[in-house]
C-alpha cells in the first residue's frame, strides 16, 4: 500500500504525531503533504489512498484519471465532502467522511445552546446592565418555558439532527422535527413528532437548523417562517448560512426584540462589514465554532483510520459517502 496526505496545514493539526505514525506504519504514508500542484506534477501517481481534512482541493474527473489513476479511496477527516467528492465518486474512487465524528461536537454545542435558550440566557444576560435591569430581566425570565415539556424544533434529522435529538432526551423536551426524508417509523423510534416548518416556527420555544447543504435548501428559511416565531423564541443555526434569508431574519428580530438568533454560520462568512447581523442586539454570533476544535479534531482522524482499516481488510465500512447521499448531506 501507498498513501499520501493531500491538502494544507490543517492536516498536521487534525492527524497529529500519533496518527501520522500509524498511517506511516500501516498504510505506507509518504512523509510529505501534497498540494494540488504537487499532485498535478505527478507526485501521487502511484498512490492508492488519500488522507485529508479541511483544505482538500477539488480535482476534475480527468485530473483524477490522469494523476491519481491508482487511488482506491479518499479518507476525509472532516465533515462535508460536497466540494470535492462528486468527481472522485464519478471516477470510481470510494470517498469516506468523518461526518460521524464531526457531528458529535456540533450536536454538543447545539444542545448547550438549546438548554441555555430555553432559560432565556441570551436575552437576560444582555439586559442586565444595572441593578434595576436585574429585576426587569427576572420578570422576563418567567415568560420562558425552561427545560421541561418545552417544544423544541429540529430542522433536518440527518446525523447531527439525530444526535441532538438523542442528547436532548434526558431533559424531557417535546421535540418536533421537519425532515421530508425521515420515515414515520424512525420518527417514532426517535420519539419525535414530524411537523411542518410553519408549525415548528409558530409553536417551538427554540428552533435549531440542521438542513443539508444543497441547492434545494438555499434561502429555504425566510420571512414567512421567521415572522411566525413566538415573542421569546430562539433560532439557532449551525447548518449553513445560505439556508437563511438573513435580511428576513433580521426583519423578524427587529419586529419582535424578544426573539433571539444564535448564529454560528452566516453567508458570507464572516458577514460583510456593514451587515446588520453585527448591530442587531438580539443576534448572537460565534465564528463557526460548533464543529471539531482543539483535541476534538483527533476524533475525526481516528474515525478515518478505523475506516481505512476496515476497507483495506475487506470488511463492511460505516462512513462511505455515496452519490445518492450527496443529494441530502450537508
Amino acid at each position: 500500500m501507498k498513501s499520501v496526505f493531500v491538502g494544507g496545514n490543517d492536516i498536521i493539526r487534525v492527524y497529529g504525531e500519533e496518527n501520522t505514525r500509524i498511517l506511516e506504519n500501516e498504510f505506507g504514508r509518504d512523509s510529505t503533504i501534497l498540494s494540488k500542484e504537487d499532485v498535478l506534477s505527478g507526485k501521487a501517481v502511484d498512490s492508492e489512498y488519500i488522507f485529508s481534512t479541511w483544505g482538500m482541493p477539488q480535482f476534475s474527473f480527468d485530473e483524477i484519471k490522469q494523476y491519481l489513476p491508482n487511488v482506491k479511496a479518499v479518507f476525509y477527516s472532516a465533515g462535508s465532502v460536497q466540494s470535492f467528492a462528486h468527481e472522485f465518486i464519478e471516477a470510481g474512487v470510494k470517498v469516506f467522511s468523518a461526518w460521524g465524528a464531526n457531528a458529535v461536537p456540533v450536536a454538543e454545542y447545539t444542545v448547550a445552546q438549546i438548554i441555555l435558550a430555553n432559560k432565556g440566557f441570551y436575552q437576560l444576560s444582555r439586559r442586565i446592565t444595572n441593578r434595576g435591569a436585574h429585576y426587569k430581566a427576572y420578570d422576563l425570565f418567567h415568560t420562558y418555558c425552561g427545560n421541561y415539556d418545552c417544544n423544541i424544533g429540529i430542522i433536518g434529522a440527518g446525523m447531527i439532527g439525530k444526535l441532538v435529538i438523542n442528547m436532548l432526551k434526558p431533559y424531557r423536551l417535546k421535540v418536533k422535527v421537519f425532515d421530508p426524508f425521515l420515515p414515520d417509523e424512525k420518527a417514532e423510534e426517535l420519539g419525535v413528532e414530524k411537523s411542518s416548518l410553519e408549525e415548528i416556527f409558530s409553536t417551538c420555544q427554540t428552533i435549531s437548523n440542521h438542513l443539508a447543504n444543497n441547492a434545494q435548501t438555499v434561502g429555504m428559511l425566510n420571512y414567512s417562517l421567521f415572522s411566525k416565531m413566538m415573542p421569546n423564541a430562539t433560532f439557532i443555526n449551525t447548518g449553513r448560512g445560505a439556508q437563511i434569508v438573513e435580511a428576513d431574519l433580521v426583519k423578524a428580530l427587529e419586529e419582535q426584540p424578544d426573539r433571539t438568533a444564535v448564529l454560528d454560520v452566516t453567508m458570507p462568512e464572516p458577514p460583510e462589514e456593514d451587515s446588520p447581523l453585527y448591530t442587531t442586539p438580539n443576534v448572537f454570533l460565534t465564528p463557526h465554532i460548533a464543529g471539531s476544535a482543539g483535541n476534538e479534531v483527533r476524533r475525526m482522524s481516528e474515525f478515518m483510520i478505523d475506516e481505512a482499516r476496515l476497507f483495506t481488510n475487506g470488511q463492511p465500512t460505516r462512513y462511505e459517502v455515496t452519490k445518492e447521499m450527496l443529494k441530502t448531506m450537508a
